[in-house]
């Protein structure tokens, strides 16, 4: 596995992950959750460990999307856990994550919520 840059701090997850997908890295997206991270996707789904979510990604990434950044909202954080959240530029829900400081002092996603959107009823 190639050695990628590290998040040294939880807000670094969103560019880095906007910078891998970007070049079409599945395998660098999964670098940013821990082994056994939920991720809630497909919509109405959940894609449960790393490989799975490499596994999505791969297939998401073949069609070249492009992802923007988006200015985070504040982080909130308590002790190693974190949340970390960004509001989609059409204004329509919200997106947010879980992420937890590791042994080495960096961060992974634990639990991911890529696209929220409040039921109209």
């Amino acid at each position: 596995m190639p050695e990628y840059e590290k998040a040294v701090r939880p807000e670094d997850l969103t560019r880095l992950f906007v910078e891998r997908s970007n070049a079409g890295d599945a395998a660098g997206v999964a670098a940013l959750y821990e082994e056994h991270a939920v991720m809630a996707y497909p919509p109405g789904g959940q894609t449960v460990g790393r490989e799975a979510i490499r596994a999505l990604w791969e297939r998401v990434l073949v069609n070249r999307p492009r992802f923007e950044p988006e200015q985070p909202l504040p982080t909130l954080l308590s002790g190693d856990i974190a949340l970390t959240s960004t509001p989609p530029r059409d204004g329509a829900g919200a997106r947010a994550q879980v992420v937890r400081r590791q042994p080495d002092g960096t961060w992974l996603r634990v639990l991911d919520q890529p696209e929220f959107i409040p039921s109209t009823r």
